[in-house]
C-alpha cells in the first residue's frame, strides 16, 4: 500500500504547486491593475548577444578541455598512478573556468565594442 502513497502524493504535490503559483501570478497582476500599474512591464526584454555569449563560452570551455589534455598528456604521460589523478584533475578544471572566463571576456568586449558604434550613430 505504502508503494502507491509516493506518486499519488508527488502528483498532488506537483499540481498544487503549478495551481499555486499560477493563482499567486494572477492574483499580483489583478493587483497591479488595481493600481493603474501595467503587467506587462516585467516581461523579460530580448537580449541580442545570448547566443555569442553562451558560443563563446561552450568555446572557451572546449578549448579549455583541449588544453588541459595536452598539458596533462605532457605532463604526466598516459599512464596516470592515484596521486597524480587529483593533480590532473584540478588542471581540468583549472583550464574549463580560465578558458570559459576568456570566453565571457571576450563577449563582452564585442558587445560593448557594438554598443559604442550604435551610440555614435
Amino acid at each position: 500500500m505504502s508503494g502507491i502513497l509516493v506518486p499519488i502524493t508527488l502528483f498532488l504535490g506537483a499540481f498544487a504547486m503549478v495551481f499555486g503559483i499560477r493563482y499567486l501570478s494572477n492574483k499580483e497582476k489583478m493587483a497591479m491593475i488595481e493600481r493603474g500599474i501595467d503587467p506587462g512591464i516585467n516581461k523579460a526584454t530580448p537580449k541580442p548577444f545570448i547566443s555569442l555569449k553562451f558560443g563563446l563560452l561552450l568555446v572557451g570551455l572546449g578549448l579549455g578541455l583541449l588544453v588541459a589534455l595536452f598539458t596533462v598528456r605532457a605532463t604526466f604521460g598516459n599512464d596516470l598512478t592515484h596521486g597524480e589523478e587529483g593533480q590532473s584533475v584540478a588542471i581540468y578544471f583549472g583550464c574549463i573556468g580560465i578558458f570559459g572566463g576568456l570566453g565571457l571576456i571576450i563577449s563582452y568586449l564585442i558587445e560593448k565594442k557594438w554598443l559604442d558604434k550604435e551610440m555614435i550613430k
